[in-house]
Order: C-alpha cells, then sequence, then structure tokens
C-alpha cells in the first residue's frame, strides 16, 4: 500500500497549526508536501513482502562453484539501515550485521540488505525489526541458524527524555544452531572485529 502523500500533506498542515505555527509562511509552504514526500520514502516497506528478494537462491552443490561449499557461516557485516520508531516517529539508523549458516541453497549476498530495507522502511522498534530480519531469513532460506545483530542511535533518545547524544541500542536476534549461545559466540567475535 503506497503512502498517500496527499492525506499526509493535508494532515502535517494541520499539525503546524496545532504547535501554533503558520502553515502559510515562507518558511513552512512547502512543508506539508515535504513531509508528504519524506513519508513515503520512510515508510516504503509497508506492505511489501521482505521475503521477496530471498526467492532468488543458488544450489551450492549444483550451483556455479560446487567446490565452494562454504563450511561455515555467511556473514555479511555493516550493513547501513536507517527506520523509524513507532512510539515518536522519530528516525533511528545503525547497521545491521547477519550472518546465516547456509543448507543446500544459499542467496546472492546483495538480497539481505534488500530484506533489511524492506523491513526497516516501516514504523518499527529495533527490537521486533531484529527480529524480522531473523524470521524472514530463517522461513525463505534452507539455512541451519541465523543471528542478525542491530546496533543503532534513537533519535528519541539522544533528543528527549535524558538527552543521551552518544548511548546507542544493541539488539541480538538468533534462530536455530545460533539460538545457542556458545554456537554464536565466534560469529559475535567476527561481527566486533574491524577487519576480518
Amino acid at each position: 500500500m503506497a503512502v498517500d502523500r496527499d492525506r499526509v500533506g493535508v494532515l502535517v498542515r494541520e499539525l503546524l497549526v496545532a504547535i501554533g505555527e503558520d502553515p502559510d509562511r515562507p518558511g513552512l509552504r512547502q512543508t506539508p508536501q515535504r513531509v508528504a514526500d519524506a513519508y513515503a520514502d520512510f515508510f516504503d516497506g509497508v506492505g511489501r513482502d521482505a521475503a521477496a528478494p530471498l526467492s532468488r537462491t543458488i544450489s551450492v552443490s549444483q550451483g556455479p562453484a560446487p567446490d565452494t561449499v562454504p563450511s561455515g557461516a555467511v556473514m555479511l557485516r555493516d550493513i547501513r539501515f536507517r527506520s523509524m520508531c513507532e512510539h515518536h516517529l522519530l528516525p533511528f539508523a545503525g547497521r545491521a550485521h547477519i550472518a546465516y549458516l547456509p543448507g543446500e541453497q544459499v542467496v546472492g549476498l546483495g538480497a539481505l540488505p534488500k530484506v533489511v530495507d524492506i523491513l526497516a522502511a516501516r514504523p518499527q522498534v529495533q527490537e521486533r525489526l531484529g527480529e524480522q530480519i531473523a524470521d524472514t531469513i530463517a522461513g525463505a532460506l534452507d539455512c541451519r541458524g541465523v543471528v542478525v545483530v542491530l546496533e543503532a542511535v534513537h533519535q528519541c533518545v539522544t533528543m528527549r527524555g535524558g538527552k543521551q547524544l552518544d548511548a546507542s541500542t544493541v539488539t541480538i536476534a538468533a534462530r536455530g544452531e545460533f539460538a545457542d549461545p556458545v554456537a554464536r559466540a565466534e560469529i559475535m567475535a567476527l561481527i566486533g572485529r574491524d577487519g576480518v
């Protein structure tokens, strides 16, 4: 479902009036449309199938390079993401780190950031976002385990309340073999390294 830009524009204009502003003053005249356009981008993932980017898989044993079957995890670190906190509609942004233990099928590495982008482009909380990413990958791929680590800075923490400018939030979601903390210890160490 696409964002109703016209309706958002009308509501933003009403919001400006509600906070005591004049929506017709020069600096605010275009604000309702600008916010509507921004929201169309911020919430592009609403109603989209997050598993769609994972639909094209590659057989590890019969694919183009059967001699390179991975014996361990496949990891993609430092996937930048941004989302909107559903509690205050303020942004949070950071990095996602994803590792999975392949079964017979692997997916192109470019598909993983697409999953993150789709799920992050919705009103979210970081804890649920990590769980949704893990569930999507575990459900769409024939994998033995998945771990998703999200590290983000929330403007609802940095701009309001305690105003903790340097505070960041880290969440972990794990499935399959990685649900065991001992099994995911190596992955967590690799995520934390500056270089592999």
